[in-house]
Order: structure tokens, then C-alpha cells, then sequence
């Protein structure tokens, strides 16, 4: 975690110690998504984001306060960062409800379309962020890489499907829409730390409110498993990679690292062979190449 705010707000492709950096949230987030199904049938999903905001949170301000790092000031990031929050929570909202009703790979392809709900955003609001044709090509490469790697999904049989489908497609929106805010606001002079605090303070109410109207209960004592999940998510995923995801939007091509999270789900299926013994194909392997191909040619300077 940084100590001092971020006064500088670039479009600048990454260098390789940022890109390096960026594999590593992937990494950990493909991870996050293995960490979450384990948890699940001791903490349900809803519950578990709303845990993790709070006590993150309480973790963040408890390092700010350490670091002497200001949360404070007036600088004009308030409202921009009550919005942020807002938008935060009913991403995961969405996601987390969506997944009740289309399946698990429908709904990684279209979260994924977050990148380019990014880049369309960033030709109104970042105009010096916009994408060349090579970058373009690029963000088509990695997204033809994930669908070889989860396969094309099959017309929805469940009326349902779509509306999982839909809110799937809303939480990639949302998710986009937060990056936008971030990058394209005062936030981006604020630290990393107080932009993650907007986020986990106005979106663990709002998340433990949406677990009680969705009926979520915990009847058990959750397990030692569950329990070390939560701690992964809290206290590694959401107090510490994400503060580092903000620090380099703000430093950064919002649109670029945005096609890096193309990673992520590739990491999750990785992260599920390796934890649940889940199957690996050779398509996988190929995806793999596609989207590393891709994301060289999203990061290519104009």
C-alpha cells in the first residue's frame, strides 16, 4: 500500500514492472474465485462480500491511520467516491445474483465484457485513453481466447438464463462504470487507499442489506476452510490487491488494464485445477496463447 496520494493521471501503456504487477492481481483474483466456492456453503456469496467490506475496511483505515496517510481532507473527491461505492456494490450485486440463474460460463463471458464497456466509455470521458486499430484487435484476440476457453455457450433452455444473462452483462457495466469514475475524476489524486475506503464503507451496508432481502443465512458455525477463504479475500484480495488496482488506474491506461483482467478467469480455471483437481483441455492452453497474443497488442503504444 502506498503512503502518499496520487497526483499524477497518465494513459501511459504499462512497462513491465506494471504488467508484472497486474498478473499478479489476476493471479490472486483467479484464485479469489476458487477462495469464494469454497466458502460458499458455509457463508453465502452475498454475505461474504458484505463481511469482506467491513472488515476490510476496518483494516484500511487501521494502515492509513498507522501510515498517517489523510482520509479526511477536503479535496473534492467526496461525492465522486459515494458514487463509486455505489456502483461497486451493485456490481457484485448483480454478479453474485445473476449466477443463480444462467451458468458459471455464460456468466464469466459476459462479465468479461467489461473491457470493452472501458474503452467505449473512455472515448467520452478519456479521450487521450482512446484505442488504434491494433488495440482493438488485440481486446478481439483475448476475448476469442476466453471464448475457446470456456466454449461458445448454447442458446439459453431456461427462460431464467437470460435474466442471469442480463445481470451479468449489468455487472460488467457497473464494473466499467467504476473504473471510469475513478479515472476520470477527482479519485484519481486521491491515494489508493482512500479510494478503496469510499468503495468498502458505502458498499458493505449495501451488500449486508441485499443478503437479508435475498433471504441469505449462516445455520453453522463456518468451517476452518470457510473461515481461511475469508481471510484470503479480506485481508490479501480486497485490503491489498485491489488498493494496488487502483493505484495503477490512476497511474495508468485505464483501457489496457482493463483488457489485463482477461487474465483472471484463466487463472480461476488454473486455480481450479490445482485446489478442486478440475479438468485442463488443450483448448485451454491454446486460449492461454490467444489472449497473452492479444493483450501484447493491446499494450502497444500508438
Amino acid at each position: 500500500m502506498s503512503s502518499a496520494p496520487v497526483y499524477t493521471s497518465t494513459t501511459r501503456p504499462l512497462d513491465a514492472l506494471a504488467a508484472g504487477i497486474v498478473v499478479v492481481l489476476c493471479l490472486s483474483w483467479g484464485f479469489n474465485q476458487v477462495a469464494t466456492k469454497l466458502a460458499i456453503h458455509d457463508i453465502p456469496p452475498l454475505m461474504q462480500a458484505a463481511i469482506r467490506s467491513f472488515v476490510a475496511a476496518f483494516l484500511i483505515a487501521a494502515w492509513c491511520r498507522l501510515r498517517g496517510i489523510p482520509l479526511f481532507d477536503r479535496d473534492g473527491t467526496l461525492w465522486f467516491g459515494l458514487a463509486a461505492g455505489a456502483l461497486f456494490a451493485i456490481e457484485f450485486i448483480l454478479i453474485y445474483q445473476g449466477l443463480l440463474y444462467t451458468t458459471a460460463t455464460r456468466a464469466v463471458l459476459f462479465i468479461y465484457l467489461a473491457p470493452f464497456f472501458v474503452v467505449v466509455g473512455a472515448r467520452i470521458v478519456l479521450p487521450a485513453d482512446r484505442f488504434g486499430a491494433a488495440q482493438w484487435l488485440g481486446l478481439g484476440m483475448s476475448f476469442a481466447g476466453m471464448l475457446i476457453a470456456f466454449g461458445v455457450p448454447t442458446p439459453a433452455l431456461d427462460p431464467r438464463q437470460h435474466i442471469g444473462d442480463g445481470m451479468m452483462v449489468g455487472g460488467a457495466l457497473f464494473w466499467a462504470a467504476t473504473t471510469l469514475t475513478i479515472k476520470a475524476s477527482p479519485l484519481t489524486r486521491a491515494s489508493a487507499e482512500k479510494v478503496m475506503l469510499y468503495q468498502l464503507v458505502v458498499s458493505g451496508p449495501i451488500m449486508a442489506v441485499a443478503a437479508f432481502a435475498a433471504g441469505e443465512r449462516m445455520t453453522d458455525m463456518p468451517s476452518a476452510l470457510a473461515v481461511g477463504s475469508m481471510v484470503y479475500q479480506t485481508v490479501w484480495v480486497v485490503s491489498v490487491t485491489f488498493v494496488i488496482w487502483f493505484a495503477l488506474i490512476a497511474r495508468y491506461s485505464a483501457t489496457r488494464l482493463s483488457a489485463f483482467t482477461f487474465l483472471t478467469p484463466l487463472f480461476g480455471v488454473a486455480a481450479g485445477h490445482l485446489v478442486l483437481n478440475e479438468p485442463l483441455t488443450v483448448a485451454f492452453g491454446a486460449a492461454v496463447l490467444l489472449v497473452a497474443a492479444g493483450l501484447m497488442l493491446v499494450n502497444r503504444s500508438p
